[in-house]
């Protein structure tokens, strides 16, 4: 179950009743008229089964309340009420599989954000698999993996091809191109200092069998992208986080970014296109795959009659 808080207008507000009595798996309206004070207006407050969210959100947006008032939801982590039980019966399809389109956008709004933040834990994530190349720890390039932030920006690729929104995809690969771009710089830096000092040289990277998956991509790997992609994408729209650990410690991006950049600094010119061509495969399986899963649900929910709306405009 969600929990959504609206203000509204006092003029819309019986427009807003009106739509949730009309829609299957709202339980719990309470109306505060006139104790909104910034927007004014009534505070509108009910619960509503996840898998009946997009059409509510939809109807109300199509009501002017984004603009004019306010709409905000949140999870409901524990519910006890036969009431409620019963509307999530009614609402159409399952709950853990349902996807609330706004707040998926409003993720990958945040994803795709260029911070500091994001700059600093893609540097990190890629000079720790460095590290990891040139001592040849898999822990080291796991704990790369996994500290990547990568993943939203490949996400709202997707997404954005879906929606044919030019503005979402470019801002996504600006995120990746820059962020990207530091990290390996900053890595390179690294690994160059680290041969003019004499700790690593030419031959540092010979015999490491274990992690030459990395720089030796094949049709495995872009397998691998493929189902990693579509298990992202899935993970984050039914917000299973814990998945989406799973998704990280299978896509070779950093991994790659940091290889490429140790190889730069030693001179290796066949590790360097190997693990470019690596970062290449997995990027293309991660966004086929989006795309494809986004479009599976996106079909699976118009069965019950519940568009996929356009993303909201930039904040």
């Amino acid at each position: 179950m969600l929990h959504l808080r609206v203000i509204s207008p006092a003029e819309l507000s019986g427009e807003v009743l009106k739509v949730l009595d009309e829609c299957v798996g709202v339980v719990n309206i309470v109306v505060f008229p006139g104790a909104a004070r910034s927007p004014a207006g009534d505070l509108v407050q009910f619960d509503i089964a996840r898998e009946s969210a997009n059409e509510v959100i939809d109807r109300l947006q199509e009501l002017g309340l984004h603009t004019e008032g306010s709409i905000a939801a949140e999870q409901i982590d524990l519910s006890i009420s036969q009431v409620a039980d019963r509307a999530q019966e009614e609402a159409p399809g399952d709950g853990d599989d349902a996807v609330v389109w706004a707040e998926f956008a409003q993720r990958l709004e945040e994803d795709i954000r260029l911070t500091w933040a994001f700059m600093a834990f893609l540097t990190i994530a890629t000079l720790l698999v460095a590290i990891g190349v040139i001592v040849n720890s898999p822990i080291l390039i796991i704990g790369g993996m996994v500290m990547g932030p990568e993943f939203g920006a490949v996400a709202a690729i997707g997404f954005g091809l879906i929606n044919v929104d030019r503005h979402l995809i470019g801002r996504a690969l600006r995120t990746l191109a820059l962020g990207f771009a530091t990290a390996v710089v900053i890595t390179f830096a690294f690994a160059l200092a680290a041969r003019w000092l004499g700790w690593i040289d030419v031959d540092s990277l010979n015999g490491h069998e274990e992690i030459e998956f990395i720089v030796k991509p094949d049709r495995w790997s872009f397998i691998v992208a493929l189902l990693a992609g579509a298990a992202g994408v899935l993970s984050v729209t039914a917000g299973k986080s814990s998945a989406l650990v799973g998704v990280f410690i299978s896509v070779t991006t950093v991994p790659a970014a940091g290889y490429f950049a140790v190889a730069a600094a030693l001179s290796r010119w066949d590790d360097m296109a190997g693990s470019a061509l690596q970062f290449g495969v997995n990027l293309a399986g991660m966004t086929i795959s989006g795309v494809a899963t986004l479009l599976v649900q996106k079909a699976y929910w118009s069965r019950f009659g519940i568009r996929l709306p356009a993303r909201p405009g930039p904040r």
